[in-house]
């Protein structure tokens, strides 16, 4: 059973009109963007225990292979989270969708093989904070699979990320940031990294801001 690590407001997030508009774009772009091929990639040869942290509403559940013996699915928004607990009774493995904030995950320490962050790092409002408890949940060698977006392209793109991130993009899109390193971020939190590869989403059309993707794995080290 999910056991909370501190007090966290079952709402941790609320954001109901960027929901609505994220619930409709997602499904759109599993086929036109190839988001589901993405995350056919970002799970395979999972297994055992996961925690998925910021599930949204769900569209990785139907993509987790038959040797995961359980997700957990972390979902603060709760119009989102509704949604997730309608994809959870669809999916083929079984899925607990919890109600909670990445930088206080209500689950017990070293309790899971694998997690997965999903499009999530950009939005959470403590990085750091929130690795360091993704660490604490891993048990010692547990897997962490993510696909996030962040920085790329060159300087005129960095330089209206980031221009976005300090003016408009984050109260009109959930708190998600455009210029955030979430390899770097990995890495200074104390994951080992394993292959990761940069991705463009989508691969054929323009560059955007959003389109500058990282598709990877990282470890908690066995010794820490």
């Amino acid at each position: 059973m999910p056991l909370r690590s501190g007090k966290v407001p079952r709402d941790a997030v609320h954001h109901p009109l960027f929901a609505r508009y994220y619930a409709r774009i997602s499904v759109a772009a599993e086929t036109r963007l190839g988001m589901g091929r993405v995350r056919g990639r970002l799970l395979d040869g999972l297994s055992g225990r996961v925690l998925e942290i910021g599930a949204g509403n769900g569209l990785n559940f139907a993509h987790y292979p038959g040797t995961v013996s359980e997700v957990v699915a972390i979902e603060p928004e709760r119009r989102l989270r509704r949604l997730a607990v309608e994809a959870a009774l669809r999916a083929e493995v079984p899925v607990d969708v919890v109600p909670g904030a990445a930088e206080a995950l209500p689950v017990k320490s070293e309790g899971f093989d694998a997690a997965v962050v999903s499009l999530v790092l950009c939005s959470v409002r403590d990085v750091p904070r929130a690795l360091g408890e993704l660490r604490r949940v891993l048990r010692p060698g547990g897997e962490v699979r993510f696909f996030e977006h962040g920085r790329g392209g060159g300087r005129i793109m960095t330089f209206s990320q980031r221009a976005l991130d300090r003016t408009v993009w984050p109260v009109l899109n959930g708190g998600c940031h455009l210029s955030r390193e979430p390899v770097r971020a990995l890495r200074d939190a104390g994951f080992e990294l394993g292959p990761y590869r940069r991705v463009l989403m989508p691969e054929q059309g323009p560059a955007l801001p959003t389109s500058y993707c990282v598709l990877g794995t990282a470890f908690r080290p066995l010794d820490g």
